[in-house]
């Protein structure tokens, strides 16, 4: 039995922080994942920069509000879920989530959670588990899947490596050279085949 692990943005939706740093006009914050591997301080250090300008969670929900998925993602994901069982596995939060999922038809999806004061300063965020992305592929293998996972960044790299078979999608030439061995993609319609010949 196979179950696709996928990382969200970048890969079925924009990044929410790029996004938001255009809006805001902070570029420090286009910073992500793809740039910085050590999460806890990624995030630590926007929570920062938000602090400092007098910015929360409204902000940025106003941002996402204005997200669409990446073109042909809700496809890709239609038919991919044809095929397999499919989880979402993001480093994200379900503050952010939520009307992303709606845009996408509710796939299931493994997330953190930000701290949250009701003026709506973010103070800080709790993650669902250490490694939460390889932890959750060797949970899901310990219960009798196959995973196959993909996605564009560093922290996407545990899962990826520790599935049966691990794509990168529209990734970094950085990451792409220093994994040469890892299959990368830039379409829905090459990754979907790939999926199709791992479940072979």
């Amino acid at each position: 039995m196979y179950i696709t692990c996928l990382d969200l943005e970048g890969v079925l939706v924009p990044e929410i922080w790029i996004a938001f740093a255009k809006a805001s006009g902070i570029p420090e914050l286009k910073r992500t994942t793809r740039d910085e591997p050590d999460y806890d301080k990624l995030m630590r250090w926007r929570i920062d920069i938000l602090r400092e300008r007098g910015l929360g969670l409204t902000q940025i929900r106003d941002t996402i509000a204005k997200i669409d998925p990446l073109s042909g993602a809700r496809e890709f994901l239609d038919e991919l879920r044809r095929l397999c069982q499919v989880v979402i596995i993001s480093d994200t939060f379900t503050q952010f989530a939520t009307p992303l999922m709606e845009k996408l038809g509710w796939p299931t999806i493994f997330c953190n959670s930000l701290e949250v004061k009701e003026d709506g300063e973010i103070t800080g965020f709790k993650m669902r588990i250490e490694n939460s992305k390889l932890a959750t592929v060797r949970a899901l293998q310990s219960i009798g899947y196959d995973t196959i996972a993909s996605g564009d960044s560093y922290n996407d790299l545990g899962m990826i490596l520790a599935s049966k078979a691990g794509f990168l999608f529209r990734s970094t030439d950085k990451i792409k050279a220093e994994y040469p061995k890892l299959p990368a993609y830039e379409t829905y319609g090459e990754l979907l085949e790939a999926i199709k010949r791992a479940m072979v």
